[in-house]
Formats: structure tokens, sequence, C-alpha cells
């Protein structure tokens, strides 16, 4: 291959340069450019299929993630890749978002554009990189897209505004407060995306013009490589409608259809609209007429009923529902609703409901992510479930379509900021919304729902997330922001801008706009808007459950924290796991140990949890003069009982001191092996490890201090025995006589305590 037939552009952004590259690869397609940045590499291609007798635009844009790409070979059973994962499928919409409102309105060509990264460095991410090789692939083929977009990310890392951050900053324990992609045209910005940690609004919309002026160069770049190799644009004629046409039947039906636009119940209102544009399309075909004349009495009543809605809510400020332009839908709530999940909430506005429910887990129950991306696990997620119900249709149930996956990827990042970290709340959570009730809006309603839910779970989150959709409608010169958009609003206006956050601001964005018109005036008009209607949803969340719970559901799992000297993991395991497996069984728990000594117990009890961890820590701390045990009684011998304290270390509990008060000949009237008995560390010696023990009821040091049991060591304290037992020879400490100590062969009282192996076994 000739080094002639490869045109390479490129531009900087930030200090760091993007190369498009064409003529090399996929040479085939009607479009193909590779888009570099560092040794991050996208291939993205652009191709137009048949012509199809469509109602909607066909296009379809995938991204394949191929893991050689980072190196790394498939995780799943069959080694291959699978269907696409969240991390492509979010990339794929963010491509499509902005592309779709610019190709021509009738445009009915099968269009597919892919990207597919082929490397990666993990420093450049590669979505931007493939949003804008998707655009240039686009601008230099034959599809008449009519300019290129550009897209930029923008962080935020110790206060300062950067542009195209690298990929370790934007983990959820990176360094940049802020996540923002934004595309747009050189004359308008149409797709946004944030993730934020509670940044104010006018930091948002210093981003957004930071943003534009980056994006202005990237597509000045696509212009330059269409100017040397694109191919001339498909000739096509958006369709107009048939004026004549137009005129007879908005004389005939116009009034009759905008009267039906006007009903208040969303229900109601499509059934009267439908019903009114029936009898205007029925008025006007008969069994005689071709399908060219079908279309266009179509086109004229959808046009009508379009701009019966427009007009009403541009021009005479009011909303199909009657509301002011800045008033929310009535709003009810409900925590509880599901008794046995560990939390639950149902979230109501107007005719869009969303029930939301908490399920907490161990850590070992993590999502564990096969991507390219640096995140290999995950411990808070949000699903979202849209049933074909909630809108009053049947259809068929199965996987998340892309809109699911995308709305509750926008949830889980409106939240990701006030969930606790693991350290603080050692929980998997999970949290899924499903929408029974669908008027506009669904995604902010599950926003509201999870945050309800994980307080009513007693999730410990910082503060409550409120979401809330606006909307654009623009006519000429008149134009108006509307607060709580519904569906009709969504589908025949001009912008769908989300905000979720919480008081202090926004913790995730997401705004799609159809036109060119809109202005950096009515962006900060949303925002203001957006802001004062998050507030009054807080105000009313508030009123009902005003903070986290304080106690967990009953259902839930109780997980406690302890933190040892990691020299003692192996004694809590023990060989084989045995010891593990034991506490495990006895106390009716899971246990999960990190290389660094955390340790969390999983219980179905708060009382067995705490029972497990003191345990723990009786067996792993160090034992100090006036510890308290509660141990088990190893061996006996003719001088006294070996009692263990924690796992491996024994004290010795004196003949003299088994029974206090009393004389006995052996130990075993008294004690046997495998008693469980309280007792205490009355003497201690580090340098020898000799550790002396007393019952916890002897009267003798019954309240003493551990200097009060020293002194007591010091002066000789009071006889070992009562009655006729002789008192204890000078000198000579807890030691037995010699003939015991030769004959018993376990050593004295004074003798070093024996240290068994972490394996368990005993002597």
């Amino acid at each position: 291959m000739s080094h002639d037939d490869v045109t390479t552009v490129s531009v900087e952004i930030s200090g760091q340069e993007i190369t498009f590259e064409t003529g090399k690869l996929a040479k085939q397609a009607s479009g193909a450019v590779t888009v570099r940045q560092g040794d991050t590499i996208v291939l993205c291609t652009a191709a137009m299929g048949r012509l199809k007798d469509f109602d909607f635009l066909p296009l379809t844009v995938d991204v394949e993630e191929r893991s050689y790409a980072a190196g790394k070979i498939p995780g799943s059973f069959f080694k291959r890749e699978g269907r696409a994962g969240e991390k492509a499928t979010l990339t794929a919409r963010m491509i499509d978002r902005p592309i779709r409102p610019l190709l021509p309105k009738n445009w009915r060509y099968e269009t597919q554009v892919v990207a597919l990264p082929i490397s990666v460095d993990h420093e450049h991410p590669y979505d931007i990189l493939a949003m804008n090789g998707a655009s240039a692939a686009l601008t230099i083929s034959s599809i008449p897209l009519p300019e290129p977009i550009g897209a930029v990310r923008i962080g935020k890392i110790n206060g300062t505004i950067v542009v195209n951050p690298p990929e370790p900053s934007l983990l959820n324990d990176g360094e940049s407060d802020l996540d923002l992609i934004v595309a747009g045209t050189a004359d308008a910005i149409l797709m946004v995306e944030a993730g934020a940690n509670v940044i104010p609004e006018a930091e948002i919309l210093d981003a957004l013009d930071i943003a534009h002026g980056e994006i202005k160069k990237l597509v000045a770049a696509q212009l330059e490589l269409r100017e040397k190799v694109g191919k001339p644009k498909v000739e096509h004629e958006a369709p107009s409608l048939d004026e004549k046409l137009l005129a007879k039947i908005k004389k005939s039906h116009g009034k009759k259809i905008e009267k039906a636009t006007q009903t208040v119940d969303k229900l109601a209102r499509e059934d009267d609209t439908n019903a009114a544009k029936q009898a205007a399309f029925d008025a006007n075909v008969s069994e005689d007429d071709d399908a060219e004349h079908k279309k266009a009495v179509k086109a004229v009543v959808d046009a009508l009923e379009k701009a019966a809605i427009r007009d009403r809510i541009a021009v005479q400020k009011v909303r199909p529902d009657g509301r002011e332009a800045t008033e929310i839908r009535q709003i009810s709530i409900e925590t509880g609703t599901a008794p046995r999940t560990h939390g639950s909430a149902l979230f109501t506005r107007g005719q869009t409901q969303a029930l939301s429910v908490v399920s907490l887990g161990t850590l070992k129950e993590e999502m564990r992510l096969d991507t390219l991306g640096l995140e290999t696990n995950r411990y808070y997620w949000h699903h979202y479930n849209f049933p074909p119900f909630s809108v009053g249709e049947a259809g068929r149930l199965g996987g998340p379509k892309r809109r699911d996956i995308g709305h509750g990827a926008l949830a889980e990042r409106a939240l990701i900021p006030v969930v606790p970290n693991i350290e603080d709340f050692p929980y998997t959570i999970r949290v899924v919304s499903d929408i029974l009730e669908s008027n506009g809006s669904s995604s902010m309603a599950s926003v509201c729902g999870s945050s309800l839910s994980l307080m009513a779970a007693g999730v410990p989150i910082k503060a409550p997330v409120a979401g809330i959709a606006m909307g654009l409608i623009k006519e000429g010169d008149d134009y108006i922001v509307l607060t709580d958009i519904a569906g009709v609003e969504d589908h025949l206006g001009d912008m769908d801008f989300k905000v979720a956050g919480t008081e202090e601001g926004i913790t995730a964005l997401q705004m799609d706009i159809k036109i060119t018109g809109v202005t950096f005036e009515i962006l900060r008009d949303a925002l203001a808007q957006a802001k004062d209607a998050r507030l009054e949803i807080l105000g009313k969340m508030k009123a009902v459950i005003d903070g986290p719970n304080t106690e967990l559901s009953l259902y839930a799992p109780r997980i406690l924290s302890t933190k040892v000297d990691t020299e003692k993991i192996g004694m809590i395991i023990g060989k084989g796991g045995e010891t593990i497996r034991g506490l495990q069984e006895e106390f009716e728990a899971q246990i999960d140990i990190s290389d660094d000594g955390t340790i969390n117990v999983y219980s179905s009890s708060g009382a067995k949890g705490d029972a497990l961890i003191e345990r723990i820590n009786s067996m792993t701390r160090d034992v100090a003069l006036g510890d308290e045990f509660e141990g088990k009684v190893v061996k006996t011998t003719t001088f006294g009982a070996f009692v263990e304290l924690i796992k491996g270390t024994d004290g010795l509990l004196h003949i003299s001191n088994v029974a206090p008060g009393k004389r006995v000949e052996t130990v075993e009237e008294v004690l046997k092996q495998g008693d469980i008995i309280k007792v205490r560390v009355a003497e201690l010696d580090r340098e020898r490890g000799r550790v002396g023990l007393r019952l916890s009821d002897d009267p003798e040091i019954a309240g003493k201090t551990a200097e009060e049991l020293k002194e007591l060591k010091k002066s000789g304290g009071a006889p070992r025995g009562n009655g006729d037992r002789p008192p204890r020879r000078e000198g000579g400490g807890d030691r037995p006589p010699r003939r015991e100590r030769e004959g018993g062969g376990e050593g004295g009282g004074d003798r070093p305590p024996r240290r068994r192996e972490r394996s368990g076994g005993r002597d």
C-alpha cells in the first residue's frame, strides 16, 4: 500500500495532539477514519445500506470493544467477547445523540456507524476519540451529514478546569470532581453528559463555554479532512408539505385536532388526538389513492398536531396539562413499600411513578467488570427497567435496552458522589428502579426514588439527591423553558435537559438539543429553573424522610469490621481453614479477610456479629496484665490447668487457684479438659513468656487494676491455698514441687506458656 493513499490531519487540544487518518484501514466502507491520541487508537466507520420504507431514521451506532486493545483475554467461559458492555453501550448512545438530529429529517437509508477501539493506553479514554472519529467518518462519506461534530471531556482537578483529563483521574476514587462530556457543531452544543461531585451551576456553564471553544478546533480539523478526501454527498431533498392539502385539512379539521391536544390526562389526550387525526385522514383518503398521497395526508395531519402544541406552549405559554412553565406536577412519596426488602421507596410525580428497591450484600458480591477500562469491580450500581405496561402498551419483555442502560447509568452517576465508600459502609449496594407508570422524566423519578430507598435502607448517604427534567419550545424568537416536562413536551420539544443534584450543587447532567439556536442565556435560565425545582422536590422528600435510617432492615445482613495485625491472619484462618470455618459455623456468619488485616463479618443478627468480632479481637490481641478471657481448658496436670486464651497462647491456672477458698487434691475435682471458664491474667512476664491466671471471680484479685496486680505479685500475695495447704515457697513463684515438674514434664507455674503452631495442634 502506498503512503500516498493515506491522509492525515492533526489538531492540538489542551497541549495534546489528536490525529485523524484515513486511507489505510477499512477502505470499502463509505467512510473510515482512525483517530489517535497517545497510544489509544479507535477505528470508526460509516456505511450506507439500502433505502427502507420506514417512518423513522434507520441509524445504528455500535461500539465494539476488543479485549486485545488493552492486552487482555476475555474473562468469559468461551474466552470471546459477548454482547456490548455498559461502557460500550453508553459510548454508542453518546455518538448517536448529537448525530441523529443533524441527519436529514426524511433520511431513510440504512446507516451504520461502528467504532472499534484497537489500542487503549489507559491514559486517553477511547470514548471521546470514538465520538470524534464517528463524526469524521460520516463527514468524509457520501452520507449527507451537513456538518461535523466535535467532542471533548472536561474535568476539574484541584479546582482547575482540565480539558480531556487522564483516565485515572476519572475513576470514582480519582482526583477529578467533574466528568463532563460535551458534543456539538461549530455553532452550537448538541449533547451533554456529566457526573459531578456537587458542582455549582455557574461552574458548569463555564465548563460548557470552554468545551465549545475546543469543539470548534475539532470541527475545523474534520472539515480539512473532508476537503482533502471527502466523497460527494448523496443528494437528498427533505420532503415538504403539500401546501394546498395543508390548507384544506387545516380548514376542515385543524380546530378539532387543536382541541383534542388540550386534553389534560395523558392517555385521554392520546386517544382524543388519535381520533381527531384519524378523522382528518379518513376524510382525505380513499381506497383508490396511492401510497404517496396517503403519506402526504399523514404528514400534514402530524404537522398540524405538532404545530398546535408547540404554538400553544411557546407563543401562548399554555402547556398541554395546564401547568405554569415552572410548575412541578403533584408529587407523592412513600417509603417501606416492599417490607421484606432492605429498603424501598415509591416516588410518583404526576403520571410518572418509580419503585426503587435497595439490596445490600457482602463485599464478595461486588460487580466484576471485564472491560477495557481501569475499573475492575463496582460496589454500588443502579439498574433501571421500563416495562411496556408503564405506558399502557403490550410488548415483549427481555433484557435491558440501550435506553434502560443509559437511564440506569445516569441515575447511578447522580448518586455516586453521596454514596459512602466501602471503608465507611462495607456493603455491596444494588438499587433497582422499576418504572410502573411513565409520562416523561422517568429517569429523574428513579433518581429521587433511589435516594429515598437508600435512606430507608439505612445507607449513610452524605445528602439526598433529586432530579428534574427541563424542556424547551422555541418558535422563531418566542421560546419557553419548561420545568418537569411531560412526554409530549419531550417528544415535540427542542431540548431534553436532565439535572440531578443535592441542595449544594449538581451531581449529574444529561442534555440533548434538537436545534442549533440554543444560546448560553437559555442554558443559564434552564439551570437556574432546574435548581429551584430541585430544591422544591428535596423539600418534599425531606418531609417524608429527613435522613438515613439509623437501623438497617431486619432482613439485611449485618456487617461489622475490625482490623488485626497481618501476622495474625493465619491464626484466624487456621490449618486448611479449620479455624475460620469453625467460627463461621459457630456464629452463623461469613468472614472476609483482606490482605491489609481488615476483617468484615457478615451476620444474620447483630448479637452474633458482635460476639464474633469480640472472639476475633480476643484471639488476636496481645495478652496484657488484668485482661479477662473466656477460655477453654486444653489440658489438666497435677499442678494446674492450661487455659487457651487466644489461638496458640495458653496461660496456667495453678491448682491452688482452681477453687478459691477450698482445698483440692487434684485439678480434675473442679475442672476437666474442654471446660469453658472465665479467667484473668494475674501475672505476666513477657521476657520469658509466662502467663499466670486467676479465676475472674477470685475475691483476692476482684476489682484490682493492673498496677495493683503487679504489687500483689511483688508482695507475694496471700497464700495460694487455704486451710492447711502450705504457703508458697520463697522465690518459687507458682512452681510446683520438683517431683511434679520432673514427672509431669509440663513445667511449673511460671514456665513460659506453650506457643502452639498455627496449625492448631496441641502437645
